[in-house]
């Protein structure tokens, strides 16, 4: 498990840096770029603060997620989490941030 950044998409906010808890995310040349890729623990803040979904999140086989991909899209209040597997289907699960932690 690792995140992985688009640099094509990435605008160079630094919202990313500022939400890692592990001071792994710098900006280079005024794009984003992790630090040391082994040191993510995965904790996906970098992803929820992004506003373009430049942040992408492997999802290895290990965790049953044989090479497919996942990143946030935000609408409002609603995170909308896409996984993009390797044979070209994509699964949405849409989560309403102001309420996930309700229950």
């Amino acid at each position: 498990m690792s995140i992985r950044i688009d640099k094509a998409n990435c605008i160079g906010c630094g919202s990313c840096v500022e939400a890692c808890p592990g001071n792994l995310i710098a900006l280079v040349d005024s794009k984003a770029e992790m630090k040391s890729i082994r040191d993510c623990w995965g904790c996906t803040a970098c992803m929820k603060e992004c506003p373009v979904s430049a942040i992408g999140y492997f999802l290895g086989v290990d965790i049953g997620g044989a090479g497919a991909t996942m990143h946030i899209e935000r609408e409002g209040s609603l995170y909308h989490w896409k996984v993009d597997f390797s044979d070209g289907t994509q699964k949405t699960i849409t989560v309403d941030r102001k309420n996930a932690n309700k229950y």
